[in-house]
């Protein structure tokens, strides 16, 4: 799958295929919940703050991120969990418990030594009638031949060698 007029910035080194949004820095109000792709993508490859596009806070425990609350989800849980969220600095991470609404439901704080990149969200195609027709939002792993038919719009990362090292609003 490509685009028509597919330049050198549509795919990553990985070969993926990604969707184009418009840059504009400093023009528009952050939504919560609604990372621009680009930043996304940025802020997860380098391990920046998904907030301020600063450093992600680091320790000896690893990198900090800020997620909802899965505990109930799955034994050992966090460790294993794919995310789409970049981690986060300590201020930032302050706020964002605060006044996020999707982690009014419950949220933690959790530090990872390991996260490696395993794959993008986006929305996935098959060829049909001619045309390609829309299979719908999927997250799909580098080694899956179906990434060549998605159009990407999230790195992905898992969350390894986990602990959870705050649950209100301060993740010390």
């Amino acid at each position: 799958m490509r685009f028509l007029d597919e330049g050198l910035s549509d795919r990553d080194e990985s070969g993926v295929l990604w969707t184009r949004v418009e840059s504009r820095p400093g023009v528009g109000e952050p939504l919560f919940g609604q990372l621009h792709s680009m930043r996304q993508r940025r802020a997860m490859r380098r391990l920046l703050c998904q907030v301020c596009g600063g450093e992600s806070h680091r320790d000896d425990r690893g990198v900090l991120w800020l997620t909802r609350d899965y505990r109930g989800d799955w034994t050992g849980w966090p460790a294993g969990m794919a995310t789409e969220d970049p981690p986060v600095c300590l201020p930032c991470a302050r706020m964002a418990a605060r006044l996020c609404p999707s982690l009014r439901q419950g949220h933690v704080f959790v530090r990872s030594r390991t996260h490696p990149l395993v794959g993008v969200r986006g929305v996935q195609y098959r060829p049909g009638g001619g045309r390609l027709e829309v299979v719908g939002e999927v997250t799909s792993t580098f080694d899956d031949p179906t990434v060549r038919w998605t159009v990407a719009h999230q790195v992905v990362r898992e969350l390894l060698d986990c602990v959870i090292v705050g649950t209100g609003d301060d993740p010390l």
